[in-house]
């Protein structure tokens, strides 16, 4: 069991969109069991399960198909891997998915051997361990969980708005990486104003004198500097 759960923790996530339900979701199948991993950013859910649960699971569920638990696994394995990786599966299975209390069901049918064939994955919710492998161990882990399962939530939120943009555009650089964030655009566009200088003073003359003999000096008038436009306004 441990190297399901080890397994899972190495896989991507997959954004999976269901009817209403948006998800990210994570899988690890092999002929010894599955983990399963499905966030809505908000909440984790996980179900980590042996061959035995898997048998069990298979006969209430399937009563008309017999087969070894690894015949489930497989199947199971070729219809999650086409969903998590955005590829059409030709109507080959029908995904949906419940809450209950504080379990999330997801629920998959499909055909086997020509006959229907339904699976229920049953997900609750996820121990700090899995949200956060190795946070832990300081202490009691509370708050060191806590700010850390933040900060996880709020990068894979980004990650996944990334991956988005970068599918809809189909262009991997965003425009946002051209310029430094804040800066006004209108800063790109709008040349710069001249600023108005003192004109230059000609050179050492002899001073005017008034009627009186006082000596007149020139008055220099006060040039107004220009705000610059475009920043802060």
């Amino acid at each position: 069991m441990e190297e399901l759960e080890q397994g899972l923790l190495k896989q991507s996530w997959a954004w999976l969109q269901l009817a209403e339900n948006s998800l990210l979701a994570k899988a690890y199948i092999t002929k010894q069991g599955y983990a399963l991993l499905i966030s809505d950013l908000q909440e984790v859910w996980h179900e980590q399960v042996d061959t035995s649960v898997v048998s069990q699971r298979a006969k209430e569920l399937n009563k008309r198909l017999t087969a070894p638990p690894e015949a489930f696994l497989c199947h199971l394995d070729d219809l999650l891997r086409p969903l998590f990786k955005d590829i059409a599966c030709s109507g080959k299975a029908t995904f949906s998915c419940d809450r209950v209390a504080e379990a999330l069901i997801l629920r998959v049918r499909s055909e086997l051997s020509g006959l229907p064939f339904y699976w229920n994955f049953h997900c609750i919710l996820a121990s700090p361990s899995l949200k956060l492998p190795e946070a832990c161990s300081v202490g009691d882990g509370r708050p060191f969980v806590t700010n850390l399962q933040n900060l996880y939530m709020a990068v894979t939120r980004q990650e996944v708005h990334e991956r988005q943009k970068h599918g809809d555009t189909g262009d991997p650089q965003t425009s946002s990486r051209t310029s430094p964030p804040g800066t006004d655009s209108r800063l790109l566009t709008q040349p710069e104003e001249p600023v108005s200088s003192a004109p230059a003073l000609p050179g050492p003359e002899k001073e005017p004198t008034g009627p009186s003999g006082s000596v007149q000096r020139p008055q220099l008038s006060k040039v107004k500097r220009k705000k610059l436009r475009g920043l802060f306004d």
